[in-house]
Protein backbone atom coordinates (compact mmCIF):
# COMPACT_ATOMS: atom_id res chain seq x y z
CA UNK A 1 0.00 0.00 0.00
CA UNK A 2 1.61 2.99 -1.25
CA UNK A 3 0.30 6.77 -1.51
CA UNK A 4 2.14 9.16 -4.06
CA UNK A 5 2.52 12.81 -2.58
CA UNK A 6 2.44 15.89 -4.22
CA UNK A 7 -11.09 29.19 -6.56
CA UNK A 8 -17.20 37.01 -11.51
CA UNK A 9 -20.89 35.98 -10.99
CA UNK A 10 -23.16 36.06 -13.77
CA UNK A 11 -26.43 35.37 -14.75
CA UNK A 12 -28.48 32.75 -16.30
CA UNK A 13 -28.23 33.10 -19.55
CA UNK A 14 -24.55 32.91 -19.41
CA UNK A 15 -24.82 29.90 -17.46
CA UNK A 16 -26.96 28.55 -20.16
CA UNK A 17 -23.88 29.34 -22.86
CA UNK A 18 -21.22 28.33 -20.36
CA UNK A 19 -23.33 24.90 -20.37
CA UNK A 20 -22.70 23.64 -23.83
CA UNK A 21 -19.04 24.86 -23.13
CA UNK A 22 -19.04 22.07 -20.63
CA UNK A 23 -20.48 19.73 -22.87
CA UNK A 24 -17.24 17.94 -23.48
CA UNK A 25 -15.68 18.23 -20.16
CA UNK A 26 -18.72 15.97 -19.00
CA UNK A 27 -18.21 14.29 -21.52
CA UNK A 28 -14.49 13.39 -21.01
CA UNK A 29 -15.94 12.55 -17.35
CA UNK A 30 -18.30 10.28 -18.83
CA UNK A 31 -15.20 8.14 -20.33
CA UNK A 32 -13.53 8.68 -17.27
CA UNK A 33 -16.04 6.84 -15.15
CA UNK A 34 -16.76 4.14 -17.74
CA UNK A 35 -13.29 3.80 -17.80
CA UNK A 36 -12.67 3.25 -14.47
CA UNK A 37 -15.60 1.23 -14.23
CA UNK A 38 -13.65 -2.02 -11.99
CA UNK A 39 -12.32 0.85 -9.84
CA UNK A 40 -15.60 2.04 -9.31
CA UNK A 41 -17.51 -1.32 -8.61
CA UNK A 42 -16.46 -3.55 -5.57
CA UNK A 43 -14.88 -6.78 -6.53
CA UNK A 44 -12.88 -9.29 -5.13
CA UNK A 45 -9.71 -6.77 -6.23
CA UNK A 46 -11.07 -4.64 -4.74
CA UNK A 47 -11.46 -0.81 -5.84
CA UNK A 48 -7.91 -0.15 -7.37
CA UNK A 49 -5.84 3.01 -7.54
CA UNK A 50 -7.87 6.36 -7.16
CA UNK A 51 -6.76 9.93 -7.38
CA UNK A 52 -7.74 12.85 -5.30
CA UNK A 53 -6.75 16.34 -5.61
CA UNK A 54 -5.28 18.78 -2.90
CA UNK A 55 -6.11 22.24 -2.92
CA UNK A 56 -2.66 22.72 -1.98
CA UNK A 57 0.85 21.28 -1.15
CA UNK A 58 1.09 18.00 1.22
CA UNK A 59 1.54 19.78 4.48
CA UNK A 60 -0.45 18.83 7.84
CA UNK A 61 -4.00 19.95 6.32
CA UNK A 62 -3.70 16.06 5.30
CA UNK A 63 -2.40 14.86 8.21
CA UNK A 64 -5.55 12.37 7.95
CA UNK A 65 -4.80 11.24 4.89
CA UNK A 66 -0.83 10.44 5.57
CA UNK A 67 -2.03 8.28 8.60
CA UNK A 68 -4.52 6.67 6.63
CA UNK A 69 -2.37 5.42 3.99
CA UNK A 70 0.70 4.66 6.65
CA UNK A 71 -1.79 2.45 8.85
CA UNK A 72 -3.12 0.76 6.05
CA UNK A 73 -6.63 1.89 6.19
CA UNK A 74 -7.22 2.76 2.39
CA UNK A 75 -5.79 -0.81 1.86
CA UNK A 76 -7.78 -2.22 4.24
CA UNK A 77 -10.91 -0.47 2.73
CA UNK A 78 -10.25 -2.19 -0.67
CA UNK A 79 -7.16 0.61 -2.14
CA UNK A 80 -4.22 -0.39 -4.34
CA UNK A 81 -3.20 3.08 -4.23
CA UNK A 82 -5.20 6.58 -3.22
CA UNK A 83 -2.78 9.00 -5.21
CA UNK A 84 -2.51 12.41 -3.32
CA UNK A 85 -1.98 14.68 -6.20
CA UNK A 86 -0.53 18.43 -4.87
CA UNK A 87 -1.80 21.74 -5.92
CA UNK A 88 -2.92 24.67 -5.61
CA UNK A 89 -6.05 23.57 -7.26
CA UNK A 90 -9.70 24.06 -6.55
CA UNK A 91 -10.59 20.59 -8.52
CA UNK A 92 -13.11 21.77 -10.76
CA UNK A 93 -11.59 21.63 -13.50
CA UNK A 94 -9.61 18.16 -13.34
CA UNK A 95 -13.14 16.79 -11.99
CA UNK A 96 -15.11 17.47 -15.00
CA UNK A 97 -12.44 16.22 -17.32
CA UNK A 98 -12.08 13.58 -15.39
CA UNK A 99 -8.25 13.30 -14.07
CA UNK A 100 -9.19 12.74 -10.53
CA UNK A 101 -12.48 10.97 -9.09
CA UNK A 102 -12.45 13.18 -6.11
CA UNK A 103 -11.43 16.88 -4.73
CA UNK A 104 -10.60 18.20 -1.81
CA UNK A 105 -12.27 21.99 -2.70
CA UNK A 106 -14.04 24.55 -0.53
CA UNK A 107 -17.95 25.53 -1.17
CA UNK A 108 -16.71 29.01 -3.40
CA UNK A 109 -15.22 26.81 -5.92
CA UNK A 110 -17.80 24.13 -6.22
CA UNK A 111 -20.76 26.61 -5.71
CA UNK A 112 -19.60 29.18 -8.34
CA UNK A 113 -19.05 26.29 -11.10
CA UNK A 114 -22.67 24.47 -10.27
CA UNK A 115 -24.51 28.69 -10.42
CA UNK A 116 -22.13 30.07 -13.50
CA UNK A 117 -21.50 26.90 -15.83
CA UNK A 118 -24.65 23.80 -14.42
CA UNK A 119 -21.15 21.75 -13.77
CA UNK A 120 -22.67 18.55 -12.65
CA UNK A 121 -20.90 18.42 -8.81
CA UNK A 122 -21.61 17.68 -5.31
CA UNK A 123 -20.37 17.93 -2.15
CA UNK A 124 -20.29 15.07 -0.16
CA UNK A 125 -18.22 16.16 3.48
CA UNK A 126 -16.36 18.76 4.52
CA UNK A 127 -12.75 18.48 6.44
CA UNK A 128 -13.03 22.14 7.28
CA UNK A 129 -16.18 23.63 9.49
CA UNK A 130 -14.89 26.91 9.31
CA UNK A 131 -13.07 27.86 6.40
CA UNK A 132 -9.31 28.79 6.66
CA UNK A 133 -9.14 31.54 4.51
CA UNK A 134 -8.15 35.29 5.68
CA UNK A 135 -6.62 38.05 3.83
CA UNK A 136 -3.53 39.38 5.89
CA UNK A 137 -1.35 41.65 6.28
CA UNK A 138 1.18 43.41 7.95
CA UNK A 139 0.76 45.79 11.35
CA UNK A 140 1.72 48.94 10.92
CA UNK A 141 1.92 48.79 7.02
CA UNK A 142 -1.24 47.08 5.24
CA UNK A 143 -3.54 46.94 8.56
CA UNK A 144 -6.59 45.54 6.70
CA UNK A 145 -9.02 44.69 9.65
CA UNK A 146 -12.04 45.29 7.96
CA UNK A 147 -13.71 44.88 4.42
CA UNK A 148 -13.51 48.41 4.21
CA UNK A 149 -10.00 48.81 4.66
CA UNK A 150 -9.56 46.62 1.68
CA UNK A 151 -10.24 49.82 -0.66
CA UNK A 152 -7.24 51.31 -2.34
CA UNK A 153 -4.80 48.44 -1.67
CA UNK A 154 -3.00 46.03 -3.48
CA UNK A 155 -3.47 42.36 -2.84
CA UNK A 156 -1.86 39.31 -3.63
CA UNK A 157 -4.11 36.56 -4.86
CA UNK A 158 -3.62 32.76 -6.58
CA UNK A 159 -5.19 32.01 -9.49
CA UNK A 160 -6.92 29.15 -7.49
CA UNK A 161 -8.43 31.46 -5.29
CA UNK A 162 -9.72 34.28 -7.42
CA UNK A 163 -13.61 33.24 -7.12
CA UNK A 164 -13.23 33.41 -3.19
CA UNK A 165 -11.43 36.80 -3.16
CA UNK A 166 -14.26 37.97 -5.55
CA UNK A 167 -16.99 36.44 -3.03
CA UNK A 168 -15.59 38.51 -0.14
CA UNK A 169 -15.38 41.60 -1.60
CA UNK A 170 -19.13 41.29 -3.04
CA UNK A 171 -20.38 40.22 0.26
CA UNK A 172 -19.24 43.35 1.69
CA UNK A 173 -20.42 45.26 -1.50
CA UNK A 174 -16.95 46.04 -2.45
CA UNK A 175 -15.61 46.05 -6.14
CA UNK A 176 -12.30 46.13 -7.72
CA UNK A 177 -12.59 48.73 -9.80
CA UNK A 178 -14.95 51.24 -8.03
CA UNK A 179 -12.96 50.67 -4.68
CA UNK A 180 -9.16 50.97 -6.37
CA UNK A 181 -8.64 47.43 -4.87
CA UNK A 182 -5.61 46.26 -7.62
CA UNK A 183 -5.21 42.14 -7.85
CA UNK A 184 -1.65 41.04 -7.61
CA UNK A 185 -1.17 37.87 -9.03
CA UNK A 186 1.32 35.94 -6.62
CA UNK A 187 1.92 31.72 -5.95
CA UNK A 188 1.65 30.51 -1.95
CA UNK A 189 4.88 31.84 -1.25
CA UNK A 190 3.89 35.03 1.07
CA UNK A 191 7.42 36.73 0.34
CA UNK A 192 5.47 39.61 -1.93
CA UNK A 193 3.99 40.85 1.72
CA UNK A 194 6.72 40.70 3.48
CA UNK A 195 8.99 42.55 1.22
CA UNK A 196 6.06 45.79 0.62
CA UNK A 197 5.31 44.69 -2.45
CA UNK A 198 1.56 44.15 -1.61
CA UNK A 199 -0.76 45.59 1.25
CA UNK A 200 -2.89 42.35 1.88
CA UNK A 201 -2.26 38.79 0.99
CA UNK A 202 -4.89 35.71 0.18
CA UNK A 203 -4.15 33.60 2.84
CA UNK A 204 -4.89 30.72 4.68
CA UNK A 205 -4.81 30.22 8.72
CA UNK A 206 -3.46 27.06 8.93
CA UNK A 207 -0.64 27.91 6.34
CA UNK A 208 0.93 31.55 5.00
CA UNK A 209 -0.24 33.04 7.72
CA UNK A 210 1.81 31.03 10.24
CA UNK A 211 4.39 31.51 8.08
CA UNK A 212 4.33 35.14 8.13
CA UNK A 213 4.82 35.34 11.63
CA UNK A 214 6.94 32.75 12.51
CA UNK A 215 9.33 35.20 10.06
CA UNK A 216 8.87 37.54 12.91
CA UNK A 217 6.07 39.67 11.78
CA UNK A 218 3.38 40.95 13.40
CA UNK A 219 0.21 40.31 11.63
CA UNK A 220 -3.22 41.98 11.02
CA UNK A 221 -5.96 39.42 9.67
CA UNK A 222 -9.50 39.55 8.12
CA UNK A 223 -10.92 36.34 8.38
CA UNK A 224 -13.93 35.27 5.72
CA UNK A 225 -15.81 33.24 7.92
CA UNK A 226 -16.11 36.37 10.32
CA UNK A 227 -16.86 38.90 7.57
CA UNK A 228 -19.92 37.77 5.26
CA UNK A 229 -18.12 35.00 4.05
CA UNK A 230 -18.80 31.44 6.66
CA UNK A 231 -18.51 28.31 4.68
CA UNK A 232 -17.09 25.30 4.23
CA UNK A 233 -13.95 23.97 3.25
CA UNK A 234 -11.62 20.72 2.76
CA UNK A 235 -14.54 19.75 1.14
CA UNK A 236 -15.03 16.29 -0.53
CA UNK A 237 -15.95 16.66 -4.27
CA UNK A 238 -17.11 14.37 -6.60
CA UNK A 239 -18.74 14.73 -9.84
CA UNK A 240 -22.70 13.84 -9.82
CA UNK A 241 -22.33 10.80 -12.10
CA UNK A 242 -19.33 9.41 -9.81
CA UNK A 243 -21.31 9.70 -6.89
CA UNK A 244 -24.32 8.34 -8.84
CA UNK A 245 -22.16 4.98 -9.67
CA UNK A 246 -19.69 4.99 -6.97
CA UNK A 247 -21.10 4.66 -4.04
CA UNK A 248 -19.73 1.45 -2.53
CA UNK A 249 -16.39 3.16 -3.28
CA UNK A 250 -16.74 6.39 -1.65
CA UNK A 251 -18.23 5.23 1.43
CA UNK A 252 -15.27 3.09 2.24
CA UNK A 253 -12.76 6.33 1.11
CA UNK A 254 -14.60 8.39 3.64
CA UNK A 255 -14.78 5.72 6.04
CA UNK A 256 -10.58 5.27 5.69
CA UNK A 257 -10.23 9.14 5.59
CA UNK A 258 -12.47 9.26 8.84
CA UNK A 259 -10.19 6.33 10.73
CA UNK A 260 -6.97 8.71 9.26
CA UNK A 261 -8.14 11.68 10.80
CA UNK A 262 -8.96 10.21 14.28
CA UNK A 263 -5.11 9.16 14.64
CA UNK A 264 -3.82 12.30 13.67
CA UNK A 265 -6.44 13.70 16.65
CA UNK A 266 -4.83 11.18 18.92
CA UNK A 267 -1.35 11.25 18.24
CA UNK A 268 0.96 13.63 19.97
CA UNK A 269 2.16 16.94 18.06
CA UNK A 270 5.73 15.10 17.51
CA UNK A 271 4.58 12.08 15.91
CA UNK A 272 1.80 14.23 13.88
CA UNK A 273 4.87 15.96 12.63
CA UNK A 274 6.90 13.33 11.66
CA UNK A 275 4.38 11.35 9.48
CA UNK A 276 3.81 14.93 7.67
CA UNK A 277 7.56 15.96 7.47
CA UNK A 278 8.23 12.18 5.60
CA UNK A 279 5.06 12.27 3.33
CA UNK A 280 5.74 16.01 2.53
CA UNK A 281 9.86 15.27 1.50
CA UNK A 282 8.57 12.10 -0.71
CA UNK A 283 6.37 14.80 -2.85
CA UNK A 284 9.67 16.93 -2.86
CA UNK A 285 11.51 14.13 -4.36
CA UNK A 286 9.24 13.62 -7.48
CA UNK A 287 10.19 15.95 -10.19
CA UNK A 288 6.70 17.44 -10.39
CA UNK A 289 5.98 18.15 -6.93
CA UNK A 290 5.79 21.60 -5.81
CA UNK A 291 6.80 20.97 -2.63
CA UNK A 292 10.61 20.79 -3.91
CA UNK A 293 10.62 24.47 -3.83
CA UNK A 294 9.59 24.59 -0.52
CA UNK A 295 12.27 23.23 1.19
CA UNK A 296 12.44 21.38 4.65
CA UNK A 297 9.00 21.77 5.93
CA UNK A 298 9.98 23.44 10.47
CA UNK A 299 8.77 20.90 12.85
CA UNK A 300 7.27 24.04 14.96
CA UNK A 301 5.41 25.59 11.89
CA UNK A 302 3.94 22.14 11.07
CA UNK A 303 2.30 21.96 14.80
CA UNK A 304 1.31 24.83 14.65
CA UNK A 305 -0.40 24.62 11.22
CA UNK A 306 -2.25 21.27 12.81
CA UNK A 307 -3.11 22.97 15.81
CA UNK A 308 -5.07 25.83 13.19
CA UNK A 309 -6.69 23.18 11.40
CA UNK A 310 -7.64 20.79 14.43
CA UNK A 311 -9.59 24.13 15.49
CA UNK A 312 -11.71 24.19 11.97
CA UNK A 313 -11.72 20.55 12.14
CA UNK A 314 -13.39 19.84 15.68
CA UNK A 315 -16.39 21.68 16.42
CA UNK A 316 -19.24 21.04 18.93
CA UNK A 317 -21.05 19.89 16.07
CA UNK A 318 -18.61 16.90 15.05
CA UNK A 319 -17.85 16.19 18.55
CA UNK A 320 -21.86 15.38 18.39
CA UNK A 321 -22.34 14.09 14.73
CA UNK A 322 -18.73 12.94 13.47
CA UNK A 323 -15.88 14.26 11.30
CA UNK A 324 -16.42 15.59 7.97
CA UNK A 325 -20.75 16.00 8.39
CA UNK A 326 -22.00 19.07 7.55
CA UNK A 327 -25.47 20.14 9.59
CA UNK A 328 -28.30 21.92 8.20
CA UNK A 329 -27.32 24.85 9.55
CA UNK A 330 -23.95 25.08 7.93
CA UNK A 331 -25.35 24.06 4.63
CA UNK A 332 -27.69 26.88 4.83
CA UNK A 333 -24.99 29.39 6.04
CA UNK A 334 -23.09 27.83 2.73
CA UNK A 335 -25.63 28.83 0.03
CA UNK A 336 -26.05 32.21 1.69
CA UNK A 337 -22.75 33.21 1.78
CA UNK A 338 -22.69 31.91 -1.85
CA UNK A 339 -25.72 34.34 -2.66
CA UNK A 340 -24.05 37.46 -0.92
CA UNK A 341 -21.40 36.85 -3.26
CA UNK A 342 -23.83 36.57 -6.42
CA UNK A 343 -23.69 33.00 -6.79
CA UNK A 344 -27.54 31.30 -6.78
CA UNK A 345 -27.37 28.09 -5.66
CA UNK A 346 -29.62 25.44 -3.40
CA UNK A 347 -28.52 23.13 -0.80
CA UNK A 348 -29.86 20.35 -2.93
CA UNK A 349 -27.53 21.18 -5.94
CA UNK A 350 -24.65 21.54 -3.98
CA UNK A 351 -24.31 19.20 -1.49
CA UNK A 352 -25.54 15.34 -1.16
CA UNK A 353 -24.62 13.75 2.60
CA UNK A 354 -26.07 10.87 2.20
CA UNK A 355 -22.83 9.01 2.45
CA UNK A 356 -21.63 10.48 5.63
CA UNK A 357 -24.60 9.93 7.13
CA UNK A 358 -24.81 6.05 6.03
CA UNK A 359 -21.34 6.36 7.37
CA UNK A 360 -22.30 6.91 10.73
CA UNK A 361 -25.57 4.90 10.83
CA UNK A 362 -23.54 2.10 10.63
CA UNK A 363 -20.44 2.83 12.50
CA UNK A 364 -21.23 4.63 15.15
CA UNK A 365 -17.96 4.26 16.99
CA UNK A 366 -16.16 6.53 14.34
CA UNK A 367 -17.74 9.34 15.88
CA UNK A 368 -15.35 8.98 18.89
CA UNK A 369 -12.24 10.94 17.11
CA UNK A 370 -10.98 12.91 20.52
CA UNK A 371 -8.33 11.58 22.84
Amino acid sequence: MSTSVSRTPRGKSVRLRAAAALLSMVAATSLAACGSESEGSRTKEGFGTISVQYPSIKDEGFAGDFYAADKGYYEEAGFEEVNGVSGPDTGVATLLSGKVEVAISDAISVGSAIAEQEAPLKIIGATLQKNPFTILSLAGRGDIASPADLKGKKIGVQDSNVNVFKAILAANGLEEKKDKITVVPVELDPTPLMKGQVDGFMADLTNEAITVELAGHEVTSLPYADHGVPYVAGTYTVTDQYLAENRELLKALLTAEIKGWTDAFKATPDDVAEVVSTHFEEAARDSDGLEASFGELDPARTKRGLEESQKLISTPETEKNGLFTISDTLEQQTVESLAAAGWEVSVEELFDTSIIEEIYEENPELKAYQK
